[in-house]
């Protein structure tokens, strides 16, 4: 059992990243990185954009330009910010799909980590047990 529609992706999925920019350790290395990146994620359908330049989330498109693209399930997704998905591998196995500047994204990776309780505890805050994996 997944995300229900794209909301619930901008809002969790999204909302983590609204949680790094207002990290005091978090937020201002992921600004210094200038990068805007575009996730697609499927299942259910939903296009956000990470703009660190500014430090918003918000729905895109297709058209949207990016600095980086990153592609996968929303599921894949929902696993990745509690910890269940190794970055380097599920690129490799194609179950996240990168394009662009790749290097920026993995140099984001550690960062990522201390995030993870913070996305879990947002999922339990909201009553959504069941996306935890």
């Amino acid at each position: 059992m997944g995300f229900s529609d794209s909301a619930e992706v901008r809002q969790y999925l999204g909302g983590i990243f609204e949680t790094a920019f207002a990290d005091p350790e978090v937020g201002p290395k992921l600004k210094a990185t200038g990068i805007v990146l575009k996730t697609v994620y499927t299942e259910p359908d939903s296009t956000l954009i990470i703009d660190a330049t500014s430090g918003t989330v918000y729905e895109g498109d297709e058209s949207t330009e990016a600095s980086a693209v990153m592609s996968m399930t929303a599921d894949t997704g929902n696993a990745y910010w509690q910890g269940k998905v190794n970055l380097p591998l599920a690129m490799a196995k194609s179950k996240i799909k990168v394009q662009g500047n790749v290097a920026s994204l993995l140099k984001l990776a550690p960062l990522g980590k201390k995030l993870y309780p913070k996305y879990v505890d947002m999922l339990r805050a909201n009553g959504r047990d069941e996306l935890i994996v």
